[in-house]
């Protein structure tokens, strides 16, 4: 199956964005692997699933994630197994799902199910066309386990009354936060932390 022109340049700026975003999560990716031309890409991929992605964080080469990108419009409990075995015979317990449609209720079910041993992201084609981050004006700083406890005891307030946000907001969820990590948010002459929750 090859391509439309038309899935040429939607997947061509997906796979973009999810490299940067990987980038901005401190996986190391290269300025060639984002500035790929519409022209090299179309000639290096014809389906969903040559995209697939494997990175290694810059400072920890064993901390690694996929990034799978499913031919398939619907999902199915047997491609779900087939990702998780992958995963499991590769000892890489991160990933990314890009899907064409959003996945039911079942299917996220399943995904939780399973959240103590892998930690599966899910984001839809469609969320990834354009890259939030290049449409945000503050800058975001995640904050080291270190440099959270430091915060905490500078300012001698509990963690429950640092400001929240869900683990579901857009910026969480491109930066793939998870509970209990704190963010730094830089705005012209103010700074503010903020939490992420899953209240």
């Amino acid at each position: 199956m090859v391509f439309s022109e038309e899935e040429v340049s939607r997947l061509f700026r997906i796979r973009k964005t999810v490299m940067q975003m990987l980038r901005d999560r401190g996986y190391l990716v290269e300025d060639f692997e984002i500035n790929v031309s519409k022209h090299e890409f179309k000639s290096k991929y014809g389906e969903r699933k040559d995209l697939f992605i494997h990175k290694s964080k810059k400072d920890n080469s064993n901390d690694r994630i996929y990034v799978f990108f499913p031919n398939e419009a619907t999902f199915n409990v047997g491609i779900l197994n087939i990702y998780y075995n992958f995963m499991a015979s590769t000892k890489v317990w991160r990933a990314i799902l890009v899907t064409q449609m959003s996945l039911n209720h079942y299917f996220r079910k399943c995904i939780n199910g399973l959240s103590s041993i892998f930690y599966l992201e899910v984001f839809q084609e469609a969320e990834l066309l354009v890259n939030i981050k290049e449409h945000i004006l503050p800058e975001h700083q995640i904050l080291p386990e270190a440099e959270k406890k430091t915060l905490v005891e500078k300012y001698t307030v509990k963690e429950i009354q640092i400001p929240r946000v869900q683990v579901t907001d857009p910026v969480a969820r491109y930066y793939g936060l998870k509970r209990g990590q704190v963010v730094k948010i830089i705005r012209p002459n103010l700074q503010y932390f903020i939490m992420v929750d899953d209240y």
